[in-house]
């Protein structure tokens, strides 16, 4: 049940403001954009605490908004967010830091190595016996994860998995109008249809486009506009990773 400082999710139309006040963009609950590609790793995060297992799974594509996921859980939870590395040079208590609760992002990118499966297997059972919960996120599901320990390979096969999807167009709209309005940046429906039509379908390629565009309005003193997106976005190549500066 969510209290007064903690973060829940909900579905909001954001609104559009002109001033020019400083960028702060806000990993709230309330900010959330759901759609179908998200909607079941939502209702598991809003689900929490009433998980069935000690871990949850959410996997999915670069910049289809997991770390976002993780971020409105942890304003709920008090998680720390703890990696792999961290875990092969530090006990998992010390990294807890005396929560029940914790992050591990990327888990499936370094379990192929024994040290590590072994330092993760050794978190697990710490917030497993603490009736604790962690939320794991990462490419694929946990059943393609290089795990080296039989133990650690039937602890993850219990947990549940939920995935992700690549945001739509619907998805990417909503988010690009968010990102101007949490810059207080307002937009026109054709600079929107503009952006749609020739960036990456992805969470990162539309907050590194924004930021771009943000910063080329706020130098030039101008509204943001086709003819100005149209520039910036030439600058531009599509990676795997979202834009990048050619």
């Amino acid at each position: 049940m969510s209290g007064p400082n903690q973060a829940s999710i909900g579905e909001t139309a954001a609104g559009q403001l002109s001033f020019d006040f400083g960028h702060r963009p806000s990993l709230s609950g309330e900010d959330f954009l759901i759609a179908p590609c998200n909607r079941e790793a939502v209702a598991w995060i809003d689900r929490w605490p009433d998980w069935p297992s000690p871990a949850l799974a959410v996997f999915g594509p670069a910049g289809c908004g997991k770390t976002h996921l993780t971020r409105v859980w942890q304003a709920r939870s008090g998680a720390p967010e703890i990696n792999l590395e961290m875990l092969c040079g530090s006990d998992p208590p010390a990294l807890l830091r005396g929560a029940k609760c914790c992050v591990v992002e990327d888990v499936g990118a370094g379990l192929d190595d024994a040290k590590s499966s072994r330092a993760f297997l050794h978190l697990f059972n710490l917030v497993a016996e603490t009736r604790g919960h962690m939320l794991l996120t990462a490419a694929a599901p946990p059943s393609r994860w290089p795990v080296r320990f039989a133990d650690l390979r039937s602890r993850l096969a219990a947990i549940p998995a939920v995935t992700v999807g690549a945001p739509d167009d619907a998805l990417i709209g909503a988010l690009i109008v968010k990102l101007f309005t949490d810059r207080q940046l307002k937009v026109g429906d054709e600079v929107v249809s503009y952006m749609l039509a020739r960036m990456d379908r992805s969470f990162d390629a539309a907050r590194r486009l924004v930021a771009a565009i943000d910063a080329a309005a706020l130098s030039r003193r101008r509204n943001v506009t086709v003819p100005l997106v149209g520039h910036i976005m030439r600058g531009f190549v599509a990676t795997e990773d979202g834009p990048e500066e050619a």
